[in-house]
């Protein structure tokens, strides 16, 4: 016969959590988390003002490059041979164009066009163009790389990871990517590599500055006239090139500049895998740090006025980096080059990031000649034959260091590595939950059972009699809906990169909630304190085993369809949902099963462990 209750809809007491009455749970969430980065801002803010000389803003700009390298955990330390091939030529009018390929790590493959001014004029400058996230990749930038070209700079325009002929989820079935457009293959690869406490930036970082080494090797190219450009995705990674190779004498970055304090309210908010680095905020960092590494070398923030990376924002940044190149006595360097349209509509002002390089790396001063090119077609620029690279995937990279990490000696912080904040028996607030109580009771205390659930509570049906039942959903609840990368990432990827920006993860935000409901539970008469269970499924009951190892009040746990580590998150080729149990460098420190050691000598139960996709582990 199966248990019976009867139950009251609660505003439970726990700390810093959602209200009962908000029915609109994650924008909820996202407004407290917005608060939190703004206070970090806010410090932010102050630590800039106080910079006043040049020795200062050294000082900021070591210390942040400290930061950021450490928050990717550094740059691959492996510039092994470039094996470049030129594949084929093009002669166009004004310019030829050459098909290139290079290795940016061993196997690891670039295909790139290189675009180069009529022979015979010597060695010139470059520009390494980095594309945004369109599918068709280094195509998408021939009408500006063959302008440049026709001026004098030679531009090598390469596909990004999972762009172009690069996908590196590719289905030699369909000839298309497993995961949809290079966002989501973005998306996923992060998550890999985000495991091991690697940010994917690195890779992009690195495929840009192997770029750079490759113009290096040409006996047309001056190696000392470099600069940089891309848009939208492509222009953080030239903020990011810029940022960390002094080898970019000049360097514009269009469509990606803005500032914390007006991107995340906005209607788009946080973006994307690249352009999201764990901890970035929480460490005192904003979108200005990226341009002020380059100080004192000429750059120029691209914006228009539609974006939707908020052109106010561009002008927070732009003006104090303006400020902060006056320090060097450079503030003539810096310029902001605006436009009208919407994200990535750059054609407008195409002449004048033209005449920025050619001021920069020629040193001209003349009107540059721009003329509305017709491309040649995405195919006809295939640096491969088949227009898809067959070598490493970054997949396969991760994997390898994967398996060769291993934890930390000594006893993991899982509080400080999953960003929990809550400790048991703190100061109640309120959420939402429910509390079910037997209907014919058996004499109190009763034993105790707290129900993390997504769903319905159809679990109650499997709880033994005379038990007092407590459920509470995962924030946020409801759901809410967010844009997705991809299927694959699920409902909570964006949320998830918001929260890791200021240090939060959802896994932690969630084990407090747990936490606090423990709380709850504990500090009613009518429960056995020495009897409190807890049951959770998919990406809930990693949130319980962390609340668990930190609260021994919880005797018993019971994890329903959930992945077995986090390991296989790193090391499987697709996962499904894996931002819901997300932690930053979690493989650095620990895996589930220390989780699980830690509980013990207490009992846990693990009912249908699931892969990285979702299926149920047989």
């Amino acid at each position: 016969m199966k248990p019976r209750w009867w139950w009251c809809g609660l505003a439970l007491a726990f700390a810093g959590s959602l209200p009962a009455v908000d029915l609109d749970a994650r924008e909820q969430l996202i407004r407290q988390l917005n608060e939190r980065a703004f206070a970090m801002l806010e410090a932010r803010a102050g630590t800039l003002a106080a910079i006043q000389t040049r020795e200062a803003a050294d000082k900021r700009r070591a210390e942040v490059r400290r930061k950021v390298l450490r928050a990717m955990n550094g740059l691959p330390d492996l510039r092994g041979p470039l094996n470049a091939k030129t594949t084929g030529t093009l002669e166009r009018d004004g310019f030829r164009i050459e098909k290139v390929t290079f290795e940016s790590l061993p196997g690891f493959v670039v295909t790139a066009d290189l675009y180069l001014p009529p022979s015979g004029t010597g060695r010139v400058p470059a520009v390494v163009m980095t594309p945004g996230h369109g599918a068709s990749g280094k195509a998408g930038e021939y009408v500006l790389a063959a302008n440049f070209a026709r001026n004098g700079i030679a531009a090598l325009a390469y596909d990004v990871m999972g762009q172009g002929e690069r996908l590196q989820y590719f289905d030699p079935a369909t000839g298309k990517s497993r995961l949809g457009g290079p966002t989501a293959e973005h998306a996923q690869a992060a998550l890999q590599s985000e495991a091991l406490g690697e940010h994917i930036s690195r890779y992009f970082v690195w495929d840009a500055m192997r770029a750079i080494d490759y113009l290096s090797t040409r006996r047309e190219i001056d190696p000392q006239r470099i600069g940089a450009f891309g848009c939208s995705g492509g222009g953080t990674v030239t903020a990011y090139l810029a940022a960390l190779d002094d080898r970019v004498k000049a360097a514009a970055s269009a469509c990606y500049i803005t500032a914390f304090a007006e991107l995340l309210p906005s209607r788009t908010g946080v973006q994307e895998a690249e352009q999201s680095i764990p901890g970035f905020i929480a460490a005192g960092l904003d979108f200005a740090d990226w341009v002020e590494l380059a100080a004192p070398r000429p750059y120029a923030i691209v914006s228009t006025t539609e974006d939707m990376f908020p052109i106010e924002g561009a002008r927070r940044t732009f003006e104090e980096a303006k400020r902060f190149w006056g320090l060097y006595g450079a503030a003539d360097r810096i310029e902001w080059i605006t436009g009208p349209g919407g994200h990535g509509a750059l054609v407008p002002v195409h002449p004048k990031i033209l005449a920025f390089f050619l001021k920069h790396l020629k040193n001209s001063a003349a009107e540059p000649t721009y003329t509305r090119i017709a491309p040649d077609k995405p195919a006809d620029l295939f640096a491969t034959a088949e227009g898809q690279v067959h070598g490493t995937t970054i997949g396969e990279i991760v994997r390898k260091r994967a398996e060769s990490l291993r934890p930390a000696g000594g006893p993991a912080d899982f509080r400080a590595v999953a960003g929990i904040q809550a400790r048991p028996g703190e100061a109640p607030g309120e959420m939402p939950g429910q509390l079910f109580l037997p209907d014919a009771p058996a004499a109190a205390p009763y034993p105790a059972v707290l129900v993390v659930s997504g769903e319905p509570p159809a679990e109650l049906s499997a709880i033994p009699r005379g038990r007092l039942v407590l459920v509470i959903h995962p924030r946020p609840w409801p759901r809410g809906t967010e844009a997705a990368k991809s299927p694959m990432q699920g409902a909570f990827y964006l949320l998830s990169l918001r929260a890791q920006l200021t240090g939060l993860t959802l896994v932690g935000m969630r084990a407090d909630d747990i936490i606090r409901a423990v709380d709850f539970l504990a500090a009613r008469p009518d429960v056995d304190q020495r009897n409190i269970a807890a049951y959770a499924s998919g990406p809930s009951a990693i949130a319980l085993l962390h609340a668990a190892a930190l609260d021994s009040r919880i005797r018993r746990v019971v994890v329903d369809h959930a992945i077995p580590s986090f390991r296989a998150i790193a090391t499987e080729p697709l996962h499904r949902n894996a931002a819901e149990s997300m932690i930053p460098g979690v493989l650095r420190h620990y895996d589930i099963a220390d989780l699980i050691r830690a509980v013990a000598p207490r009992t846990v139960e693990v009912l249908k462990p699931v892969d990285g996709t979702g299926a149920e582990i047989r």
